[in-house]
């Protein structure tokens, strides 16, 4: 057996090559960019205005004062989406314009509606000024966001909504982006079934499901598989086969990977030219997590079947897996506070469920829950945080930093 890091820097050596594919953006949600993306615009486009109001030159208020008030001829309207050209600008003059309209020179500084005092004088309408104004109000500049060849997302961001908005503003309307990690699945067990009514020696066919739900979120294609049972090692060898065959990227299986005279997952994988292998792991949950190499475009993970042992697995070595071969480098801990004495035994690492809040005085923290039995699913559902307490250590006291990751393997902060 050995330590959850050596897990990890195995898993490091053994990633998989994923080739990249042009998408359009607006279909980029939650996928992972392969390489830089740059602005070929300036955004904003050019100056504009931040507020409905007037644009000046303020050059020309150099000597106003309210013993000296200047009139400022108001030439045009202006409006976002308007085009800016004036065929004539003369001395003393303004632009009325609204938010968002183009503010071309000589006009470099705004004044808003609420602060303009307007006369009529000979039917044309002037601005008034009676103090010197400073250039550069309530403007906003030329590429003050993003300016031309900046970049926009780096190899290995994840794209979130607001990058989507980012780049449909921009005019990127295509990018590269890493595949989708193709993910084929079998739950396992006689035990296992995916009727709705159970009696109460079976069990039903959720741990899948929860893994399933993850390519909402992660570029993910996963594809269930029907039920192996425990006499089913044949069909196992046919679907191991077929899906090294079929380049399949990742192939999971739940439960059977333990000791028990049916666990035959082990046995079988160990018997295959596999590349790198690992079969158990100083943690809790998960002890028994089985990894091999297959070949050099196939992976596979034998989870352990209790929930809360398949769920911390995935979490802990899939979704770093994943990340890796993605090139993804957002799998990264929140540092919290502990709420809670903790103990555990030395030579193994823990991963504890918990709940990470703000304190009053601003510090993360992190509070264990109670029920942290691998078959307990509602501590689960209340947490938002899994607490990592490293190999090494026994006692964990209060106030102690703890690294902490969220449960779906994505920090948005």
């Amino acid at each position: 057996m050995i330590s959850y890091k050596e897990a990890i820097k195995k898993l490091n050596k053994s990633y998989l090559s994923i080739k990249s594919e042009t998408i359009f953006s607006e279909d980029s949600l939650y996928r992972i960019c392969s390489k830089n993306i740059y602005s070929k615009f300036n955004y904003p486009a050019a100056n504009n205005s931040a507020f409905d109001g007037f644009a000046i030159n303020s050059k020309e208020t150099k000597n106003a004062n309210k013993n000296n008030k200047i009139k400022l001829k108001i030439l045009k309207i202006i409006a976002a989406g308007d085009n800016p050209k004036i065929k004539k600008i003369t001395k003393n003059s303004c632009i009325e314009v609204m938010t968002g309209a183009i503010v071309n020179k000589p006009f470099d500084t705004i004044i808003p509606y609420e602060k303009s005092t307007l006369v009529r004088v000979k039917n044309s309408n002037y601005l008034v000024v009676n103090k010197k104004i400073s250039k550069f109000n309530n403007l906003r500049f030329a590429g003050s966001d993003y300016k031309k060849g900046q970049i926009v997302l780096k190899k290995g961001d994840l794209i979130k909504p607001s990058d989507v908005l980012a780049l449909k503003t921009l005019g990127i309307r295509k990018i590269q982006v890493n595949k989708k990690i193709k993910i084929v699945l079998f739950a396992t067990g006689k035990e296992i079934s995916n009727n709705q009514i159970i009696p109460s020696w079976k069990v039903r066919n959720s741990n899948g499901s929860y893994i399933k739900s993850f390519s909402k979120i992660l570029p993910l294609k996963i594809n269930e598989k029907s039920i192996l049972r425990d006499n089913d090692e044949k069909k196992f060898l046919r679907e191991l086969s077929k899906n090294i065959k079929n380049k399949t990227d990742i192939i999971i299986t739940i439960g059977a990977v333990s000791a028990g005279k049916y666990d035959y997952v082990p046995r079988i994988i160990k018997k295959l030219n596999q590349k790198k292998y690992f079969k158990g792991v100083k943690i809790r949950p998960g002890k028994p997590i089985l990894f091999s190499k297959l070949n050099s475009n196939t992976a596979f993970f034998g989870l352990p079947g209790n929930p809360i042992s398949t769920a911390a697995c995935f979490r802990f070595f899939v979704l770093p897996f994943i990340f890796k071969c993605l090139s993804y480098l957002g799998n990264t801990p929140i540092k919290a506070k502990l709420v809670n004495n903790f103990e555990k035994k030395k030579d193994f690492t823990r991963f504890i469920k918990g709940k990470i809040k703000i304190s009053k005085r601003g510090y993360a923290e992190f509070e264990i829950l109670k029920g942290q039995e691998s078959f307990k699913i509602k501590p689960l559902t209340k947490s938002n945080i899994w607490g990592h307490f490293k190999y090494g250590q026994t006692r964990f006291k209060k106030g102690d930093l703890i690294d902490c990751y969220t449960t779906f393997g994505v920090n948005f902060l």
